[in-house]
């Protein structure tokens, strides 16, 4: 009973507080006059310490490692859906930012600006730091706990990877609605390989490499101006 409700007790973190804490921090404008490191800092540390309390979560509860996606996949497979999730995710974003540059897709929150690395120092961050960190612990956390958990409650992969992947564009509501929206369709795409394969390391490594391109590469494409004092 202690096991289910500490299990049960972690998915209302990850469904209920981390999307509220992130509508938060979307209004906190004070933010945007943060240096770009010390927000990088601090989103990676944040999110190292969710994950470590999920990894607590999982060693207490009647789940595994194993259970929830940590499982060797085959190389071929690994490729496979590196290749399809990627040229997918960086196939869409890049549309997304076309359709930005002409004007027909509104224009980012200032956030997103402000995480848009500048100087080489700021752009190895994120591809070292911020983009392994988001791989590692979004995907343990969503698409190996959250999906897992909640298919067990409803006995529906569909439906725990609708509600996983609606929590997880949630948990991106300082980027705005339209980050939102990203955030839960990419998340939804990330799901295919756990739900095929049954293991998180393909979307891990898909993730790692559609945050580091997009940071680096797409985001100082985007039009319009950074925020001030940034």
């Amino acid at each position: 009973m202690i096991t289910k409700i500490v299990e049960a007790g972690f998915v209302f973190v990850l469904a209920v507080v981390v999307p509220l804490l992130s509508y938060r921090t979307s209004r906190q404008l004070e933010i945007l006059a943060l240096p770009r490191l010390q927000l990088y800092y601090s989103a990676a540390l944040s999110q190292w310490m969710l994950a470590a309390l999920g990894g607590v979560v999982v060693w207490v509860s009647s789940l595994t490692f194993s259970a929830i996606g940590f499982r060797a996949a085959p190389m071929l497979a690994m490729v496979f859906w590196m290749a399809v999730l990627s040229g997918v995710s960086l196939g869409s974003l890049g549309l997304v930012v076309w359709f930005e540059q002409r004007g027909w897709f509104a224009r980012e929150s200032d956030l997103v600006y402000a995480l848009i690395p500048q100087t080489l120092k700021e752009k190895v961050w994120a591809a070292l730091v911020i983009s392994p960190t988001a791989a590692v612990c979004e995907e343990f956390l969503y698409r190996g706990f959250l999906q897992t958990e909640l298919s067990i409650w409803f006995h529906s992969f569909i439906l725990a990877t609708a509600i996983s992947s609606v929590v997880f564009g949630m948990a991106h509501a300082y980027q705005g609605l339209s980050g939102i929206v990203r955030a839960a369709l990419l998340g939804a795409l990330l799901s295919i390989p756990v739900i095929r394969v049954g293991t998180i390391f393909p979307s891990m490594a898909s993730h790692f490499l559609i945050d580091a391109v997009a940071l680096v590469w797409l985001g100082p494409r985007m039009p319009g101006k950074s925020p001030p004092n940034i």
